[in-house]
């Protein structure tokens, strides 16, 4: 099957490489052509059938993957990091990532087996998850199956991601944007060029604003990224005030995008898009919606995994998998969180396991 690839024009080129069994489908990898040759924003899967289509993308765009320079991830999750360290076996090419998402790498690898079972299970039970959902993985940590988080195969990053500082690509300018929320440490990359369509496009039709946006996973045209906990098991906060809000970091990480006000928007799923502060406005009346709901009904004291069944999901509850039940709740708790950092939840007194009700 012939690779999708998208000329965006100016040197700047996407590749549809496959997510295997995922919904989303595949993830968009960047080609961005610089004096010193070829570099990608993202990589995609692991999976031999995402490098096929990796490298044809590369070949179709006119590279050899050979000649791939460097890459450059947004965020450290397997969709978007998982082919890094292939594409840096073939091609010598560095690896650049935030030093916040570098650390979750490290932690991820440093994890002795089993130890993230027993993280996950300590979270699901204070959370209030019925039996049927931890027995699986009570009985796969007895059974000494302490399963890995994804992507352990993808690289070591060798260089950091500086927010604000422009990157080192020989003829281009691309600078760096930190916007933590989905992942602590992820980067959307902005051009600072002057859109190609800004210069051959009749005045009418040329788009406004400035550049264009690498936007990763932060900023999608009809999706909301999953917000969720990145916390390092052995330093968690015991005061629910001092642990971090993720969900905060996401909402204000919007903003600042809609005020860097990009011609186009290149995301790394979906399409690319316009109007990144139309886009921008969608997704605060969004979560403003989904908080507003939550404290209706914390009007009754519940638990995260009650709350997460009561919430809206893009389908019935009772349709999600066991393992995007515990991605949901840990959305669940973000929203939680964030909630009673504004004052409008707290968690009840002694519950166990810990409910929350609204102020």
């Amino acid at each position: 099957m012939a690779p999708q690839v998208i000329d965006h024009k100016g040197g700047v080129w996407s590749i549809a490489v496959p997510i295997p069994d995922n919904p989303l489908g595949h993830t968009l990898v960047h080609l961005l052509e610089t004096d010193r040759g070829p570099v990608l924003i993202d990589t995609g899967w692991d999976d031999p059938d995402s490098w096929d289509a990796l490298t044809a993308g590369i070949t179709a765009c006119g590279f050899d993957p050979a000649d791939v320079h460097g890459v450059v991830i947004t965020h450290h999750h397997p969709d978007h990091h998982g082919l890094s360290a292939t594409m840096r076996e073939t091609s010598g090419a560095w690896v650049a990532m935030h030093a916040a998402d570098t650390a979750l790498v490290r932690r991820s690898r440093a994890a002795e087996p089993g130890r993230w079972l027993d993280y996950v299970l300590g979270t699901l039970t204070a959370a209030g998850a019925p039996e049927d959902h931890l027995e699986p993985l009570r009985a796969a940590r007895a059974a000494g199956r302490g399963r890995k988080p994804p992507g352990r195969r993808a690289a070591l990053p060798d260089r950091a991601i500086e927010p604000g500082a422009l990157l080192d690509l020989a003829g281009r300018r691309v600078r760096a944007i930190w916007t933590p929320g989905h992942t602590p440490g992820h980067v959307c990359l902005h051009l600072e060029e002057t859109h190609p369509a800004q210069q051959s496009a009749p005045t009418a039709a040329r788009p406004t604003g400035f550049g264009r946006l690498f936007s990763g996973d932060h900023l999608l045209p009809g999706i909301t990224p999953h917000i969720g906990l990145y916390e390092d098991p052995d330093e968690v906060a015991p005061d629910l005030l001092d642990r971090g809000d993720p969900l905060g970091d996401y909402l204000d990480s919007l903003e600042r995008i809609a005020r860097l006000a990009p011609a186009e928007v290149l995301p790394a799923h979906q399409h690319a898009f316009p109007d990144a502060a139309g886009r921008v406005r969608e997704l605060l009346a969004h979560h403003e919606e989904r908080l507003t709901d939550l404290r209706r009904l914390l009007r009754e004291p519940l638990t995260a995994w009650q709350l997460a069944t009561s919430m809206q999901w893009n389908r019935p509850w009772e349709q999600i998998p066991a393992g995007s039940r515990t991605i949901a709740v840990s959305e669940a708790e973000a929203h939680l969180r964030h909630l009673v950092k504004r004052g409008h939840v707290e968690p009840v007194a002694g519950s166990a396991p810990v409910r929350y009700v609204a102020i």
